[in-house]
């Protein structure tokens, strides 16, 4: 079967080859054909090493497709099934899982560091990203990382779900609780930076203040839901215009860079909250002081994976879609095949693009 093969942190292109076997099925597995993924600025911090993988790997981790096979014990889907990829599979029993915050389970995350999923070259192990490796025709991920989802969804809508919709609509709902009536600055307008607006807009947010230094990107951020847009130097002036000098109720960071974090501590007021949504390097290091973190207020919330619990939220954003008040359709920037992946990360790293979406026959 082809895929994307990233062979070492740094390779300028990926191996795309077509010579790629899965490991056996085991209990409580399921193998999925891949019909669409994303391409996600994760799987970018992948290829450049900021977020820490096994090598070498199938990049990939946000995808939709149809249960070809399961193991023993599986019974929440079949083959034929339609289902969306949960690069966080909950394992039931772990203290976060029984805490009530399945999406910090490390259970399955921590195996997918021991245990490739693909062979290559005949016998050669590769690993999958976050235990999945959706840049390839075909995975096997744990039982809770296949949630079923109805048919008559699009398979690039569902692989969007399953990681940008569920990271920024999830930070807003799940994390921030962002009630009718209040304010909100998104700091960062890609593909989960427009989630995060969106997810303002759906929970009744007045006033939603998109920012990026990108103007191109004003336009859709307006599309999607936000009342207002400006680059990072524009930002007193609208602090001063939209709130009154004040600050808004919410900030949400969804860039990935301290600096990122520190312009949405600015567009914050004292008391509000500051949400972290991307995803960063080990060696960025934000400058709070503990003057600063004591005495305006402002709570410093983290949101992995939108907080989500993806039996309730994939269902619900699902639902979302289809009575038109999540749009999709719009996040996608350009379908593409597996044979133009190394044309789409490039475009990636140029920061132009939204959600480039891989679709396999």
């Amino acid at each position: 079967m082809r895929g994307a093969l990233l062979h070492a942190v740094g390779d300028e292109k990926l191996d795309i080859r077509d010579d790629f076997t899965l490991t056996p099925v085991g209990p409580g597995d399921v193998r999925v054909r891949v019909k669409a993924t994303g391409v996600c600025h994760s799987d970018l911090s992948v290829l450049n090493g900021v977020l820490p993988m096994p090598l070498p790997i199938i990049p990939g981790h946000e995808g939709a497709g149809e249960v070809v096979e399961v193991g023993d014990g599986v019974t929440t889907v079949q083959p034929g099934d339609h289902v969306i990829i949960n690069w966080t599979p909950a394992c039931g029993d772990c203290p976060s899982c029984v805490g009530g915050q399945p999406n910090l389970c490390m259970t399955y995350m921590m195996k997918s560091f021991t245990e490739p999923r693909f062979l290559f070259g005949g016998d050669t192990p590769a690993f999958g990203m976050a235990g999945c490796g959706t840049w390839a025709e075909e995975i096997i991920v744990p039982w809770q990382g296949a949630i079923k989802v109805d048919p008559d969804v699009p398979y690039e809508a569902a692989a969007l779900i399953g990681c940008g919709i569920t990271t920024g609509v999830g930070a807003v709902l799940n994390t921030a609780k962002v009630r009718p009536g209040a304010t909100v600055a998104v700091v960062g307008c890609g593909g989960v930076g427009l989630s995060v607006i969106q997810g303002a807009r759906i929970s009744g947010a007045t006033t939603i203040l998109a920012i990026d230094p990108l103007e191109s990107k004003h336009a859709l951020a307006k599309k999607v839901g936000a009342t207002h847009a400006c680059t990072p130097d524009q930002l007193m002036d609208a602090i001063g215009t939209l709130t009154g000098g004040q600050g808004f109720d919410h900030g949400f960071e969804v860039v990935g860079k301290s600096a990122a974090i520190m312009t949405a501590w600015q567009a914050t007021r004292r008391g509000g909250d500051v949400i972290v949504v991307g995803a960063g390097a080990m060696d960025d290091m934000v400058p709070l002081s503990a003057f600063n973190l004591l005495f305006e207020g402002k709570n410093l919330l983290s949101s992995l994976y939108g907080d989500a619990d993806v039996r309730r939220d994939f269902p619900r954003f699902v639902n979302l879609y289809k009575s038109g008040k999540l749009d999709l359709d719009s996040m996608i920037s350009s379908r593409i095949r597996i044979s133009d992946l190394n044309n789409a990360v490039d475009a990636l790293r140029g920061g132009e693009v939204l959600r480039q979406i891989v679709l396999f026959d």
